[in-house]
């Protein structure tokens, strides 16, 4: 079994943020292989699961905040024996630029809350993360918080659909390992 988490924060007012490109990615996933979150109250999160080929996938969107994601995941992996190397966490990354998509195996959080909050209550760095990059801010008075926490511009909005396809690709490599 593979969990897929993408991270966000719940609520319309975050729908089209640049932090929210986690759970961007994973909706169009979802509805790509015929699967629909439901909410999990319990788990805190929305879920979807099922089956791409002979692979059984759980794909959850945490409804916690963004810095206390790792609550949602250790639920999670309580009721379901998921490892981590069975693990992949899909988020946005300011240190990367713009439209690149990278995966990496395993580290520190670099400073992202929402991954530093699983690491630490899971208790592992050794969990796989696809990282969208969002870049970061153009101008130096621009703070982070609000950087990330901006809808997205004209410009990275039609290239968001490249991004999310590249990334797709990616998740179904992972869970076909």
């Amino acid at each position: 079994m593979h969990l897929i988490v993408g991270l966000g924060n719940p609520g319309k007012e975050y729908e089209k943020t640049r932090h929210n490109l986690g759970f961007l990615i994973v909706d169009a996933f979802v509805k790509k292989h015929g699967l629909e979150f439901r909410p999990k109250r319990s788990f805190e999160s929305e879920m979807a699961e099922g089956q791409i080929d002979t692979n059984r996938i759980i794909v959850a969107k945490p409804q916690t905040f963004m810095n206390i994601s790792g609550r949602a995941v250790l639920n999670i992996t309580k009721k379901h024996p998921i490892t981590t190397d069975k693990m992949l966490i899909v988020f946005d990354d300011v240190d990367i630029k713009f439209g690149d998509v990278r995966i990496k195996k395993s580290g520190s959080s670099a400073g992202h809350k929402g991954m530093e909050s699983i690491i630490q209550h899971l208790s592992s760095n050794n969990i796989t993360r696809l990282r969208a990059g969002i870049g970061r801010p153009s101008h130096p008075d621009i703070k982070l918080e609000d950087f990330v926490l901006q809808k997205w511009t004209k410009n990275e909005e039609d290239q968001l659909q490249t991004i999310i396809e590249n990334s797709i690709k990616i998740i179904e490599e992972f869970i076909y390992g």
